[in-house]
């Protein structure tokens, strides 16, 4: 039988796959479930590590490599992320210091800063670039602060979106007759509290960026 897309196929009495990962099942119920809740906690897993990455590129008022070491550098035509051009090193709490490993990525690189709209202006002596972090306003603060929020709540959204999906596959296995309606709702209260677990992981991340902005 075949669930949602395909994400869950049985390939013999005692195995099946889910997103092309092969599964041992005894008992069939519960290896089932167990595919679809470990699927569900990657996908989660995804959207919380997303989030604390988005986390990391608001302006503090403090030198961070995060917020600029994803930045794509044009480097001899290629788009290349900037991190993988440069080192990073922090002189002080208001400066960060870029040393490209190849003075021919100098340009690229302070253009790529440039054009982030980070507000940041780098300067270089010839071998590094200089980033000068100032210190940020009260409506700065307040404005990254409301920013940050609506990341989370984008990143709680996408953890339901994998919660949604889950209960997808779920009542598809029971319909099927896969899972009794016992075994459904054992592995939907498993399900909410995976979710919520995501989310305060989420929240957690918004309280510590808050308190770093303010």
């Amino acid at each position: 039988r075949l669930l949602r897309a395909a994400h869950v196929r049985k390939v013999s009495p005692g195995c099946l796959t889910l997103r092309g990962r092969l599964w041992e099942a005894a008992p069939v119920s519960d290896e089932l479930i167990q595919a679809v809740l470990e699927d569900a906690g990657e996908q989660m897993d995804k959207a919380v590590a997303h989030a604390r990455h988005e986390f990391a590129g608001v302006r503090t008022g403090r030198a961070n490599p995060g917020l600029v070491e994803k930045l794509p550098v044009d480097y001899y035509g290629a788009s290349t992320p900037l991190q993988q051009l440069a080192s990073f090193s922090i002189p002080d709490a208001r400066m960060l210091v870029i040393t490209p490993f190849d003075k021919g990525a100098m340009a690229g690189i302070e253009r790529a800063i440039q054009d982030s709209q980070l507000g940041l202006n780098p300067s270089n002596d010839g071998v590094a670039i200089r980033l000068a972090f100032p210190p940020l306003t009260e409506e700065r603060r307040k404005e990254y602060v409301r920013l940050v929020k609506s990341k989370a709540e984008d990143g709680r959204n996408a953890v339901r979106g994998a919660r949604r999906d889950a209960r997808k596959d779920l009542d598809a296995l029971e319909k099927d007759g896969d899972i009794s309606s016992d075994d459904l709702h054992r592995a939907e209260a498993d399900l909410d509290k995976l979710t919520k677990r995501q989310e305060a992981a989420i929240d957690d991340a918004l309280d510590a960026k808050t308190v770093e902005l303010l």
